[in-house]
């Protein structure tokens, strides 16, 4: 029982899905947000949608960084990321923004063994009863998930991206929000240049696969400028992959 919350939660996120009309900072994914001069706060101040951490399980702590290399005792998960976020939460009286319509997804990307550091990431939310019982907030796990037939083994706070070139099994799909890939896998655009007719169809299908599927679109390792963020939007990509907070946020706004 302390694994679950009420099945309307999930029904929720499902039923709010729509694909993109006017877009707004609510797309914008901060990319490797910990490297961030402010993690967190950067992001968060712009209202993105969504926010991408890193993490090791490393002497039972999770830490956030992008390689081993990374590791600092002090840059835990619970300091950069939840506790901030708990502070928000609690002033918004349950929600992660004044606006009590607006979603946060927390994007976390397991870097070590899927289960255990899974299990240790569980263990810390149940922690944080205000974080995981906001209709406003999911945590969605991206990098070394575990096998797509556990998903549905985790509790409801645990969301999960998927991979556009990975086949799902129907009883994995309701876990599943996202579905994410590398854009170039698909093509050699650069944003400078003009994307083929025939990179734009194949794009094009993907995207239209994870909205025929009622799952948000995601490519990492995109052009990541004025340019290329037209395009993806015109391809209605679902969340825009940045590393420049301040600019797609400008970018956005006047949109």
């Amino acid at each position: 029982m302390r694994y679950l919350l009420p099945l309307a939660l999930a029904c929720l996120f499902h039923a709010a899905y729509s694909q993109p009309g006017k877009y707004n900072t609510s797309n914008a994914h901060s990319h490797n947000d910990y490297e961030q001069k402010i993690p967190f706060f950067a992001a968060y101040g712009e209202s993105f949608g969504s926010i991408e951490a890193d993490i090791f399980l490393h002497n039972d702590s999770l830490i956030v960084g992008h390689t081993d290399d990374d590791i600092c005792y002090r840059r835990t998960l619970e300091n950069l990321y939840l506790r901030p976020l708990e502070q928000q939460v609690e002033r918004y009286h349950g929600n992660p923004f004044s606006d009590s319509l607006r979603q946060l997804q927390v994007m976390i990307d397991v870097k070590t063994e899927g289960v255990p550091t899974l299990h240790k990431l569980v263990e810390i939310l149940q922690g944080y009863p205000l974080l995981i019982r906001s209709k406003n907030i999911r945590f969605v796990i991206s990098g070394n998930r575990p096998a797509d037939s556990l998903f549905g083994s985790y509790p409801a706070f645990i969301w999960f991206d998927g991979e556009l070139s990975h086949p799902y099994p129907a009883e994995a799909l309701p876990k599943i929000v996202m579905l994410s890939d590398d854009l170039k896998k698909y093509t050699k655009w650069t944003g400078k240049d003009a994307l083929s007719e025939a990179d734009y169809q194949r794009l094009d299908s993907l995207v239209q696969y994870g909205h025929r599927l009622h799952k948000k679109v995601r490519f990492w390792d995109a052009p990541d400028f004025m340019e290329a963020w037209n395009k993806l939007m015109l391809l209605k990509v679902d969340y825009i992959n940045t590393d420049r907070i301040d600019e797609l946020s400008s970018f956005l706004r006047i949109k």
